[in-house]
């Protein structure tokens, strides 16, 4: 692992319940769950509460997350992460498929591991 590494993963414990910022500054909402690629352990998407009734968790992609003192300003719009799909959790981790609408949805490259559930990103 190296220093770059060993530094995400330390802060990502600190990064729970810390506001994430839109890349125009737009308060998104807490940071709820870090999610990390297994192999890597890098952090690739966090989740926030939306709603105010029948909250539920969306996903926030965090690469290139700019960490402030109070906050984690990330590098998407507000009305990107508002119109992303809702996930069904099944344990700690996501499907194949569901990383896979994730990362396009973002307009992010996905290239599947060859593992039955393709790049395993896992709770932390």
């Amino acid at each position: 692992m190296t220093e770059d590494q060993n530094q995400a993963t330390w802060s990502v414990a600190e990064w729970h319940g810390k506001m994430l910022v839109d890349r125009n500054g737009e308060n998104i909402g807490r940071l709820q769950d870090v999610y990390v690629d297994i192999e890597t352990d890098e952090p690739q998407f966090g989740t926030v509460k939306e709603g105010f009734i029948g909250h539920h968790l969306t996903f926030v992609p965090l690469h290139g997350v700019q960490v402030g003192p109070d906050d984690l300003q990330v590098t998407v719009t507000k009305e990107q992460v508002r119109a992303a799909p809702d996930l069904e959790m099944h344990g700690e981790e996501l499907s194949q498929a569901d990383e896979s609408t994730l990362y396009h949805h973002f307009e992010q490259n996905y290239t599947p591991i060859s593992t039955p559930s393709g790049r395993r990103l896992a709770r932390r």
